[in-house]
Parts: structure tokens; C-alpha cells; sequence
């Protein structure tokens, strides 16, 4: 199968930049008025919407019996034997205060585990693309994560919950030792660059919770096909559609597993 999802790159990587063009195009095009605050901190406009429906009519045309998992639900919501994870503006805060850091995230789920994935960072022109099996790539060339040895020469990517009663005393604990013992903190705003940016080895490790599956479905499959580690706050594999991850390089495993036990 991995073959046939490889076949399949180059066309979802083209469906993709077609949502990246667009994207950018409407930078500083988006009115106050166009904007709805669907929940706490959690904002959508037209670009979000219309950036989806230009994902799921390019992705229906490849695989017509796909089901849809997608952040704005401009389709209806149902899993199939393979089912498309789309978040069509990752880090919409971002693109509205023209903070130059969002992107376009899309993966192939096949009920048990992502299988292809593919994120654009829409304004560094960065496409980062992976098969299961197959490793992951930046721009078609090969990316590993990091080969840096000790904890205290890596920097840590995370990002903190929109709700207020999500956030927590532990939150501050992690927050704490990885400001103490390592090179610093990135928050970004888009946790698939932040997954990527792992996989790449920019960051050593990536952490963050109150998450939704199309966040982080195509940038954990980066991760896991550069070698790194992905797994939930305990060390488990309840990570895709239960909110929280974990994704590091494997020597530090352990270390973030100590970090992430603390959050509860």
C-alpha cells in the first residue's frame, strides 16, 4: 500500500498549494466583519472555509471514497476505510495579525494510522511531505530529527490551550523545567510547523495538549518518518484524537515523558 499512497504525493501536494495560493492571496484581505470567534481565542473566517472546500473538491477527485475528517466541517464529518484529516488554516491568529506563521495541514488516515502527510507553511514556502514507510522530506529533500546529544543544547516548540479551564498548574511546572534546562521555548502558533519543525530537527521536541486530530495528524507522520518519537503525555499511543502529544527526538524521550507527567 505504501506504493499507492506514494502515488498519490504529488497530487495532494498540488491540492495543497492550491489552498497555500489562495491563503495567501487573501492576507490583509480579511475585514473585522469576516471574522467569527467560534469559542474562546478560537477564530474563523471565509479564507478557513473556502481554503477547505478547495482541499476536499481536490481530494475527492483522487480517492472518491474517502471520508472526511475536517476543522471547519464544510462536509460532513464520517470515517471511512480511508478518511482525509484536514485543517485548512493551521494558526488562523496568526494569518489574521499578519504573524507570519500558518499553514495548510493534510493527512491519510487508514482507521489504524496516518499514512501519508503533507503540510505547506504557507509564507516560508516550505512543503514538508511523508509515506509511512517511506521517511519525510522538506521541499523533496530527506529530514531527520535531531542528532544533538544533550537535553540542554535543544529548543522545545509547545503552545497552550485557547480555554481557560484547560490550563493548569502543571502546564507551568513543564513550562518551568524546559525554560531551565534546555536552549528555550518556541511557541509558534501552528502545532503542524511546530511537528515539522521537529521532524527537521529545528526543534528537539514538541509538546502540547487540547489539540484536535487534524492539527496534528500530518505532522506526527513527519516525526515518526524522521525517526523521531511521537506518543501522548504518559508515553502512550492515545495521541491522535485525544488531545495531547508528544513528539521528540528519541533521545529525549524520557526526559519530556518526565516534563509531561506533569500536566494533568
Amino acid at each position: 500500500m505504501s506504493k499507492q499512497y506514494q502515488q498519490l504525493l504529488p497530487e495532494v501536494i498540488r491540492i495543497t498549494n492550491t489552498a497555500a495560493d489562495f491563503i495567501r492571496d487573501h492576507l490583509h484581505r480579511v475585514k473585522s466583519d469576516d471574522i467569527i470567534e467560534k469559542g474562546t481565542n478560537s477564530l474563523v473566517s471565509y479564507v478557513d472555509r473556502k481554503a477547505e472546500a478547495l482541499l476536499v473538491d481536490g481530494l475527492k477527485t483522487i480517492l472518491p471514497k474517502c471520508g472526511f475528517i475536517t476543522e471547519e466541517e464544510t462536509i460532513e464529518q464520517q470515517k471511512a476505510k480511508l478518511t482525509w484529516i484536514i485543517d485548512p488554516l493551521d494558526g488562523t491568529t496568526n494569518f489574521l495579525n499578519d504573524v507570519r506563521f500558518f499553514s495548510v495541514s493534510v493527512a491519510l488516515f487508514d482507521g489504524h494510522e496516518v499514512v501519508l502527510g503533507v503540510v505547506q507553511d504557507v509564507m516560508n514556502e516550505e512543503v514538508f511531505s511523508a509515506v509511512k514507510g517511506k521517511g519525510a522530506r522538506l521541499n523533496g529533500q530527506k529530514i531527520e530529527v535531531s542528532n544533538k546529544a544533550l537535553f540542554h543544547e535543544i529548543l522545545v516548540g509547545t503552545g497552550f490551550p485557547y480555554k481557560p479551564d484547560r490550563f493548569n498548574e502543571g502546564h507551568l511546572l513543564a513550562l518551568h523545567d524546559v525554560l531551565k534546562t534546555t536552549r528555550g521555548i518556541r511557541r509558534i502558533g501552528s502545532a503542524a510547523i511546530d511537528l515539522c519543525y521537529t521532524a527537521c530537527g529545528r526543534f528537539g521536541a514538541f509538546y502540547e495538549n487540547a489539540l484536535n486530530s487534524f492539527d496534528i495528524a500530518a505532522g506526527a507522520l513527519m516525526v515518526k518518518e524522521a525517526g523521531g518519537v511521537v506518543t501522548d503525555y504518559r508515553g502512550g499511543q492515545n495521541w491522535l484524537f485525544e488531545g495531547e502529544i508528544m513528539a521528540c527526538a528519541p533521545q529525549f524521550k524520557e526526559t519530556m515523558l518526565d516534563i509531561t507527567n506533569k500536566i494533568h
